[in-house]
C-alpha cells in the first residue's frame, strides 16, 4: 500500500482490513452499442480475488491516484473487487464528453459486460458519490438480477438540473463543475488546481455571464455556454432527470448523505419516494459538507452492501440515522422526516425581533441590494473550501443583510426535518431575489448557519409573499442560545446574482441596484417555519 493510501485510510478512521496485497488489471476495454469503448480497471485481491461481489463505479474523473486511492483500494481490501470505469469521452474511454447524456445507455452496457466476464462471481454492488451516485440512478430502474444493492451518496437522481432552476439559479458548483471536466486532464492539473480555482472565483464576476468559460478558461466551454442559456425545463436537458426511475427500484437502496451537501433537498426527495413505494431503503444523514472525506461510504459497502451480496441481512439499524447538530450525537428515526415534529412559525418582528407570537403593527425593514457589490455567499451548502459550517458576524455586519433574533432561550429547541420561510416583501424593481438563512448564536453572541434558501422573483414591485425552501436540517438549539433568521437578496456566487433588469442572466450586461423592504405586521407576518419536537 502506497503512503497516500495509508494517509487517507488513517484520516478516513478505517479499521485494518483483511489483506492489503491486490492486483489491478488496467485499461480493459468495455464496449458500447454504438461501438465506442469504455476503460476500465478492475482491483481485486491477489489471491482469491475472482468470484467476490463487484462494486461497481462509473467515473468521469479518472480510474487513477486519489479516485482510486479513497473508492477502490477500500473496498477491494475488505471483500469486494471493484470496477472502476471512465466514463463516455474522458481519461482514455472513447465518445464525446456530454456530462450525463449517455449515462443511462453506457451503464446498461457496462452491467451486461460485467456479468459475463470469468472473474464475476455472482452480486455486483453499485457504489459511488456525487456523479457516481447519479450514474446508478440512471440505470436503477433496470438492473440485472445480479444487482444487489446501491449505495449512493451525496447525490440524487436530477442532479444538476436543481441548481438550473429559473427560480433561483445557482451559479458557483455547476460553472465550476464544467471548469473542472475542462481542465482535469491537462499536464500537471492537479498542481495548478489552486490558481485555476482562484482564477474560476474571478471569472464568476464576468459581464455578460456567457463570457466567463473564457475568462476561466481561456476558450468556450459547450457544457458551460448550455448551463448559462438554458434553465431546467429546457429540452438540452432532456434525459438527465431520472427522478421517475426512483421508485422502480427493486434492490435495497443505502443513502448517505450530508447536512451540508448541495444534492440534499433531492437525495432525500429520492428516499422519501423509496419510502412512499415500499421499497427496502435506509438512511444516514451526517454533519458534512459535499467533498468531504468521510468513512461512510466504505463502512457501509461493507456493514450494508456485502452482506446483501452474499444473500444475508445486513445488522439490524432504523431506516434513518441523523446527526443532531447542536447536540453533536447520531439519533435513529423510522422515517423522513420523523414524525413528532410539528411546523411552528416564528414571526419577523420589529427591531430585529424573532418572536413565537403574532407579530405588532411596525414599519418595514428596508435595505439596499447593489449587484455591483453583491451580498456574499458565506459558508453553506457550496463545493469550495468556504463551505458548511462558519462564523456569520461579518456577513450580518453589512448593511445588505437584516437580521432577526429571538431572546436567549430558556430550554432547548430541537428542529427535525423540512425548513421553510414566508417573506413579505417589496423591492423598487420588479425582478429581485430573496435569501433566508437560520443561524444559532451561541452565549458569546457568534452565528453559525445551519441551512439556508434563495427564491428569485418576477413581480418583486408589488408586495409580495415570497415562499423560501431552505434545506432540511437537524438541529438542536441548546438553552443559553439564540435562534437567528438572517434575509437578503443573494449569496453570490453560490447564486447568480440578479441583475434587476429581467434580462437573460447569461447576457445580461447591467446592474441595476434595488431598494428592498421586508414587512412584518399583522397583515404581512412574516416568519420562518420550523419543524419543532412536540411537547408530550
Amino acid at each position: 500500500m502506497s503512503l497516500l493510501s495509508h494517509l487517507v485510510q488513517r484520516r478516513l478512521k478505517l479499521a485494518a482490513p483483511p489483506t492489503r496485497d491486490l492486483v489491478v488489471e488496467r485499461d480493459l476495454r468495455v464496449p458500447m452499442p454504438d461501438g465506442v469503448d469504455l476503460l476500465a480497471d478492475r482491483w481485486a485481491p491477489k489471491s482469491g480475488g475472482e468470484g467476490l461481489p463487484t462494486a461497481v463505479f462509473r467515473s468521469p474523473y479518472g480510474r487513477a491516484g486519489v479516485v482510486g486511492t479513497i473508492l477502490a483500494r477500500p473496498l477491494a481490501e475488505r471483500g469486494y473487487q471493484v470496477l472502476i470505469q471512465s466514463t463516455r469521452g474522458g481519461f482514455g474511454s472513447g465518445g464525446t464528453l456530454d456530462p450525463k447524456r449517455q449515462e443511462r445507455e453506457d451503464g446498461l452496457a457496462t452491467l451486461d459486460w460485467t456479468v459475463k466476464q470469468p472473474w464475476f462471481g455472482d452480486a455486483i454492488v453499485l457504489v459511488g458519490l456525487s456523479y457516481l451516485g447519479y450514474s446508478q440512478w440512471a440505470v436503477a430502474d433496470r438492473l440485472p438480477s445480479q444487482v444487489k444493492a446501491m449505495i449512493p451518496q451525496v447525490t440524487e437522481s436530477a442532479l444538476s438540473l436543481e441548481f438550473l432552476r429559473e427560480d433561483g439559479m445557482s451559479l458557483e458548483t455547476p460553472f465550476g463543475w464544467g471548469v473542472l471536466v475542462a481542465t482535469q486532464e491537462l499536464p500537471l492539473a492537479l498542481l495548478r488546481k489552486p490558481a485555476q480555482a482562484k482564477k474560476t472565483a474571478r471569472a464568476l464576476y464576468t459581464l455578460p455571464l456567457n463570457q466567463a468559460d473564457i475568462a476561466a478558461l481561456g476558450h468556450r466551454s459547450d457544457y458551460i455556454q448550455d448551463i448559462l442559456a438554458h434553465d431546467a425545463r429546457s429540452p438540452r436537458w432532456t434525459g438527465f432527470d431520472h427522478r421517475d426511475r426512483v421508485a422502480d427500484v427493486t434492490v435495497p437502496v443505502s443513502s448517505i448523505g450530508g447536512w451540508y451537501d448541495v444534492f440534499l433537498p433531492g437525495q432525500l426527495r429520492d428516499f422519501q419516494v423509496l419510502q412512499q413505494a415500499g421499497r427496502p431503503a435506509r438512511l444516514t444523514i451526517g454533519p458534512w459538507t459535499h467533498a468531504e472525506f468521510t468513512n461512510a461510504l466504505v463502512n457501509e459497502a461493507v456493514e450494508f452492501g456485502l452482506p446483501h451480496a452474499r444473500g444475508e441481512e445486513p445488522p439490524h439499524r432504523a431506516p434513518v440515522r441523523l446527526y443532531m447538530m447542536g447536540e453533536d450525537t447520531w439519533r435513529d428515526f423510522e422515517s423522513w422526516p420523523p414524525s413528532g415534529y410539528s411546523p411552528r412559525p416564528f414571526h419577523l418582528g420589529a427591531h430585529g425581533a424573532l418572536l413565537a407570537d403574532q407579530p405588532e403593527e411596525s414599519a418595514p425593514d428596508q435595505y439596499r441590494y447593489d449587484p455591483a457589490d453583491p451580498t456574499p455567499a458565506v459558508g453553506g451548502a457550496r463545493t469550495v473550501k468556504d463551505c458548511g459550517r462558519v462564523d456569520n458576524s461579518a456577513l450580518e455586519a453589512r448593511p445588505d443583510v437584516l437580521t432577526y433574533t429571538t431572546p436567549t432561550l430558556d430550554e432547548d429547541v430541537e428542529i427535525v426535518g423540512e425548513v421553510s420561510a414566508e417573506i413579505w416583501f417589496r423591492s423598487s424593481l420588479p425582478h429581485a431575489d430573496v435569501f433566508v438563512r437560520l443561524c444559532d448564536v451561541d452565549p458569546d453572541g457568534r452565528s453559525h448557519n445551519i441551512c439556508d434558501g434563495l427564491t428569485s422573483l418576477t413581480d418583486a414591485d408589488e408586495l409580495t409573499c415570497a415562499t423560501v425552501s431552505l434545506w432540511p436540517t437537524a438541529y438542536r438549539f441548546k438553552q443559553g442560545h439564540r435562534i437567528r433568521v438572517q434575509v437578503s437578496s443573494g449569496a453570490f456566487p453560490r447564486y447568480a446574482r440578479n441583475p434587476g433588469t429581467g434580462e437573460p442572466l447569461a447576457t445580461a450586461t447591467t446592474l441595476r441596484a434595488a431598494d428592498q423592504s421586508v414587512h412584518h405586521d399583522p397583515a404581512h407576518p412574516s416568519a420562518i417555519i420550523l419543524p419543532v419536537r412536540e411537547r408530550h
